[in-house]
């Protein structure tokens, strides 16, 4: 890894408006103030909640160490504790204290439902709804500590049904309302879930999807589940297991619209959240209460410079931890207005997205490149007219790395070339954002999340644990605890350790680094950008390279609108890149074979010329193939496993967890075909051997 080559260059600057500075909740002190005592600058954060209890010890922390009398191999799992002795309850911190505030009236979600259905509910009646909610879990049978699996699309009840398992000291665990039966059984069945909440079915691209008989496979023969509550959503009729199954109508309206809440450890576990499985089995990571809550509303004032009139959408689906820490806990503990939208972008017109901006006076839009990407390919340099988006005061990214032609195209279009783009790095495992800009202080670069927030320490190390120079590749880790960290892998802690902390154990100031997963270099002026996941590096003759670099470098082609680059096994080079565009104009329908074939012969070369003079002929693509779309997760990640190894002809690995399982058919088609091979004189080599497509098909 200490090889790793960071290629990108990045000269466009963007400082930041002078009227943000003047009213930035974050102030220019602040950075240093947190690094001289973090704790107590966390402690601080921690105070914007309302606690019923207060904390007796601010945080603990016990480092992996080896085991006393065990192997040269053996260390101790760490473990990390924060507000000891605080109690409080986050639903109230998201709703309640709002209402006791006297903002009830004030609108807490917008509700979009993809066939035009809306519903705007306030603060006071988000209350009542919790309220029945809760009910109906304790008569059900839930209680602190039991876990409760929802399975919903983007409603309304699925933020209530969440709100309401906090509110009673339950443990959720939400998930995307696409998935298959498969990956919904590997969740309930790993927490032994006692309830399943899902619905009828769901609206998606213009069609009701029914969704109880996939539930329904998911919960077979499992005896701790002890109901499925299903929501009315689209009027099927449905499969019916009497005792167990029970209707969210018939159970929740009656409730009582008054709950007294109970208060919790700020230890408890609040959910558990898996990982989207791009490699390996999905780890259910547990996040708790006090920290998780403080880091998540902390970060949302901070990054998305709060103010009290903010209308806040981000787009993830709820199931997302983006959605958990940025659209559910975040923006409610800061009492704000946000849109949750159900359906598809291109639902019933391209333009849905811009149609709901101008509908609610949007100000912050929070969106992952992967959207932004297709915007570009949908729209081109402008967005269709008719639509005033002049509301937006602010622009957000989160997922992978932002490709900087896509930051600017970003800016440009939906920001008039004047919002910020704060580009946000977090993950699943961090709770909240890590590194962002801060809007009204950070100069800006597209594709750079530029640095930690403070309270934050990150640095970038080689294999040897020690920090690399600028321009230098290496691994992103974690210098010491904060408080929206997972504690755990569910039912693993083994794996906790395996994963995150083995490998710069002992490390630091702190006794070990927290690796993330992902590669990223400083530049001059020690600004962070990512490299992309470890895994998904390409050694190239010797050369690490970067994905996401190479990726960046197609995007900027204006013939490519999106692209998905992976490393494939080379008998001279020991790997070369492989590199999946597409285009910004299709060539013809998706089932036209040659005519995607016919574009991949008209761009191969230019494209390889392209990123051999943008970042270094070593990056040059070996293989490129045009194709209708990259296979993605549903929080918008390339799965570039899938595409080496269709590439390689070998054994698919897991699509459980893909968003457009489709676009493996298309890829493997498009590959078996013929996926042409550059040679020394540049005239193409002849078709490779067919590979099986993913179905089977010839």
């Amino acid at each position: 890894m200490t090889t790793l080559t960071a290629l990108q260059t990045e000269t466009r600057t963007y400082p930041a408006p002078a009227g943000l500075a003047a009213t930035s909740n974050v102030r220019p002190e602040d950075w240093a103030r947190a690094e001289a005592e973090p704790v107590a600058f966390w402690e601080e954060a921690a105070r914007r909640l309302q606690w019923d209890a207060p904390w007796h010890t601010a945080h603990t922390w016990a480092p992996p160490v080896p085991v006393e009398g065990g192997g040269p191999d053996e260390l101790t799992v760490p473990e990390a504790r924060w507000f000891l002795g605080g109690r409080l309850n986050v639903a109230v911190n998201c709703v309640d204290r709002h209402v006791a505030a006297g903002r009830g009236d004030k609108v807490a979600l917008h509700v979009e439902g993809e066939r035009g259905d809306r519903r705007s509910i306030t603060y006071a009646q988000l209350q009542r709804e919790v309220a029945q909610a809760a009910h109906a879990l304790t008569e059900l049978g839930v209680g602190p500590g039991d876990r409760v699996v929802v399975y919903l699309p983007v409603i309304a009840e699925t933020v209530v049904v969440t709100l309401a398992i906090a509110r009673i000291g339950a443990v959720h665990s939400l998930v995307f309302g696409g998935f298959s039966a498969e990956a919904v059984r590997f969740r309930v069945e790993d927490t032994q879930a006692k309830v399943l909440v899902t619905s009828d079915g769901q609206f998606r691209r213009g069609k009701a999807v029914e969704v109880k008989s996939a539930a329904d496979e998911a919960v077979a023969g499992l005896d701790h589940v002890e109901h499925v509550l299903v929501v009315r959503r689209t009027g099927q009729d449905v499969a019916w297991t009497t005792g167990r199954d029970v209707w969210w109508h018939d159970v929740v309206d009656r409730q009582p619209d008054v709950h007294e809440p109970e208060s919790f450890d700020a230890e408890h576990p609040l959910f558990v959240i898996y990982t989207s499985g791009t490699t390996g089995k999905p780890k259910g990571l547990v996040h708790t209460s006090g920290g998780y809550l403080t880091h998540a509303a902390w970060s949302h004032w901070a990054v998305f410079d709060v103010k009290d009139d903010d209308v806040h959408w981000c787009t993830a689906d709820l199931a997302w931890v983006t959605a958990h820490t940025y659209e559910i806990y975040g923006p409610l503990a800061n009492g704000l207005t946000q849109v949750i939208y159900e359906g598809t972008p291109d639902t019933p017109h391209r333009g849905r997205h811009l149609e709901v901006i101008e509908r609610y006076g949007v100000t912050t839009y929070y969106t992952a490149p992967t959207l932004i990407r297709t915007f570009m390919t949908w729209f081109g340099d402008e967005l269709p007219g008719g639509h005033d988006l002049s509301s937006i005061r602010l622009l957000g990214t989160v997922g992978e790395a932002i490709n900087p032609e896509a930051w600017v195209w970003f800016r440009r279009t939906f920001g008039r070339d004047e919002a910020p783009v704060v580009d946000t790095w977090w993950q699943s495992e961090t709770g909240a954002a890590m590194i962002a800009p801060v809007p009204g202080l950070t100069t800006l670069k597209p594709g750079s999340a530029t640095r930690p927030l403070p309270g934050i320490a990150v640095k970038v190390v080689g294999e040897d644990g020690v920090e690399v120079q600028p321009g230098q590749g290496g691994f992103l880790v974690v210098e010491r605890p904060w408080p929206g960290m997972a504690r755990t892998v569910w039912r693993d802690p083994q794996r906790y350790l395996e994963a995150y902390w083995r490998r710069f154990a002992g490390h630091g100031p702190h006794g070990g680094y927290f690796l993330a997963g992902d590669g990223a270099s400083y530049d001059e002026d020690r600004d962070i950008w990512l490299l992309g996941r470890i895994d998904d590096v390409i050694n190239v003759a010797g050369h690490r390279l970067s994905t996401i670099e190479v990726e960046s470098a197609l995007v900027a082609h204006p013939a490519v609108g999106e692209a998905g680059v992976a490393g494939v096994s080379d008998p001279v080079t020991g790997q070369s890149i492989a590199a999946f565009v597409v285009p910004s104009t299709p060539p013809g329908p998706v089932e036209d074979v040659e005519a995607w074939l016919a574009a991949t012969h008209r761009l191969r070369d230019d494209l390889r010329a392209h990123v051999a003079r943008e970042i270094g002929p070593v990056a040059r693509p070996r293989h490129v193939l045009v194709v209708p779309e990259v296979p993605k997760t549903r929080s918008g990640k390339i799965m570039r496993r899938l595409l080496a190894q269709l590439v390689e002809g070998t054994t698919l690995g897991d699509t459980t967890s893909l968003q457009n399982p489709w676009a493996v058919d298309q890829i493997g088609t498009l590959v078996a075909a013929g996926l042409p091979r550059p040679t020394t004189s540049g005239v193409p080599a002849p078709h490779p051997s067919p590979v099986p497509s993913p179905t089977g098909a010839p």
